[in-house]
């Protein structure tokens, strides 16, 4: 199969982002679906020199690889970075 790439690919990331997180506010342990937005924000943030948004998924992953709790502004950023 082949990766998908601008439109349709956003369509396939809103479509397993848009699940509710934890009510926490504090933060929450980061889904598959959230890390794996981290990953592709990472990679836009780098190509873009966005540095506060690298930070923040670099939190949500380490968060994720080390079983805790991610940030919920992390968390925020991320989900919403291309909208």
């Amino acid at each position: 199969m082949l990766p998908q790439f601008g439109t349709a690919a956003r369509k396939n990331l809103n479509k397993t982002l848009n699940k509710p997180l934890s009510a926490d506010a504090g933060g929450a342990k980061p889904d598959k679906a959230s890390v794996d937005a981290a990953w592709l924000v990472l990679e836009a943030a780098n190509d873009l020199g966005d540095h506060a948004a690298v930070e923040a998924c670099r939190r949500v992953i380490d968060a994720d690889l080390n079983g805790a709790a991610a940030g919920r502004s992390d968390l925020d950023l991320v989900l919403d970075y291309f909208r």
